[in-house]
């Protein structure tokens, strides 16, 4: 197991704490996490979210330092291309799942995000199946990076812009929604005639 790979894997693992922190029920064995009211906000901020909202920053920048390093070094893997997929899921799509659950997002923004996920990850595959590979585009990018942000604006409760109640965490998800539907019809059309190929005339 390469580093990267290892990267990967710690990805996983925190996703896990995440996940555990965000809807284990601690008060049943006896464990309560503390709040604090800032001026200005009208909800107190809970610690249970700026802790989580600390490892999903950690989670991500393994993200990034996982891809540099293969590319970098020439260790990219099938196995670590796969554990990558599994981990980035695992990370966004949870924490957006929970996040709406609690009340923190719009529970459109998961069913957006997890959809359009599902429609690219199916072209991929068909693509990889017929032997092409479908490289990562623009706007696939640009959902990504307003997606990760504005996790972690949501996380922390919107700071400093909750305080002049300018909603930057919710446009930023808003904007990512946009820009997974954009994107997903991007890489159907770059992909269409893999998915309907035309039938050979006699």
């Amino acid at each position: 197991m390469n580093l990267p790979t290892k990267l990967t894997v710690l990805r996983l693992i925190l996703s896990v704490i995440v996940i555990i922190l965000l809807v284990f029920p601690f008060y049943t064995i006896g464990i309560s996490f503390p709040s604090y009211t800032i001026s200005g906000l009208s909800n107190p901020i809970e610690l249970q979210y700026i802790v989580a909202g600390i490892i999903f920053i950690i989670a991500s920048l393994t993200d990034f330092f996982d891809g540099y390093i293969a590319r970098k070094y020439n260790l990219i893997t099938d196995t670590g291309k796969m554990l990558d997929a599994i981990a980035d899921k695992v990370l966004v799509n949870s924490v957006l799942i929970i996040l709406a659950a609690h009340g923190f997002i719009n529970e459109i923004i998961p069913v957006i995000i997890v959809l359009r996920d599902i429609v690219v990850n199916a072209i991929k595959m068909e693509a990889a199946a017929k032997g092409k590979v479908v490289a990562a585009i623009g706007a696939g990018k640009l959902k990504t990076a307003s997606l990760m942000v504005g996790i972690v604006l949501a996380f922390f409760y919107n700071l400093p812009f909750a305080i002049i109640d300018i909603e930057v965490a919710s446009f930023l998800l808003y904007f990512a929604c946009i820009m997974s539907i954009i994107s997903a019809y991007q890489y159907f059309v770059m992909n269409k005639d893999i998915i309907f190929p035309k039938k050979k005339e006699i």
